[in-house]
């Protein structure tokens, strides 16, 4: 597990796309991938901005999909891995931190990599009610070794099922301001006597205007240090970017892992 140090609930509050949920990338690092059907540019400023829109990796020069070095990927021996993880999103697009966890074995040379496009990447905005915000962004990395060629995939959600059929799904992305409570992570470190890292599972029924119907905690590791407090307070009173089904906002009900680190 790695992450990029910073305090979350400060960032957040100081402070084209991805939307087939998926893209090839070629092994040559310096070109770029093959844009995904159905992916939207950034609204011209012209434009009025949608009702909703969630926060997208985007298809520029400053995207993680064309920083990831495949080339040097196979080089350095990566086989097939996969790797979960969070960013915070300004509304700039500029991330502002970056979590990595479930990491399948072996998984060291991708993990690096990821982090460190992530770190100088520049995603599109989530919007909500047609205004830019500051929003937690939950990802999945696939990287596949096919005919001796690199095959990486970036999702929008961490859904098992979803990942299992590619679907073009891009889960809920909780936000600041704006009505929503919701304050980034509180890491439990006044019930804690020693330092440690966890994740807590939350199942959650999100609507498609982004209102949280539905709240529990599916599991916490480790048990009994306060993890599961902290998820569900973080948690409950947030609202969220709803979750998009072939550019669409739809009802969902999604498990998120949330990770907490000191």
């Amino acid at each position: 597990m790695r992450g990029i140090s910073f305090s979350l609930a400060a960032a957040l509050v100081a402070c084209g796309s991805l939307w087939a949920a998926e893209v090839q990338v070629k092994p040559s690092p310096t070109k770029a991938p093959t844009s995904p059907a159905g992916s939207p540019s950034p609204a011209p400023a012209s434009q009025p901005l949608p009702q909703y829109r969630p926060a997208l990796l985007g298809i520029g020069p400053a995207s993680v999909i064309n920083r990831i070095d495949t080339a040097s990927l196979i080089k350095d021996g990566q086989k097939d891995a996969t790797i979960s993880f969070c960013c915070s999103v300004k509304t700039t697009g500029e991330i502002a931190s970056v979590w990595t966890y479930r990491a399948s074995p072996d998984s060291q040379p991708l993990e690096r990599e990821l982090v460190r496009c992530l770190d100088t990447s520049v995603f599109v905005p989530g919007i909500y009610n047609h205004k830019p915000v500051h929003v937690l962004f939950f990802g999945t990395v696939t990287f596949k070794v096919v005919d001796g060629k690199p095959r990486l995939r970036i999702f929008a959600n961490q859904e098992t099922e979803e990942l299992k059929k590619e679907s073009d799904f891009i889960g809920p992305q909780p936000f600041v301001g704006l009505g929503s409570k919701f304050e980034g992570l509180h890491y439990p470190s006044d019930g804690l006597t020693t330092v440690l890292s966890g994740i807590v599972e939350l199942a959650m029924k999100v609507d498609a205007d982004g209102n949280l119907k539905e709240l529990k905690v599916v599991s916490e590791t480790p048990p009994l240090v306060g993890f599961r407090r902290a998820a569900a307070e973080d948690f409950r009173v947030a609202s969220f970017i709803p979750a998009f089904r072939d550019g669409k906002p739809v009802e969902c009900s999604v498990t998120l892992p949330v990770y907490y680190e000191p």
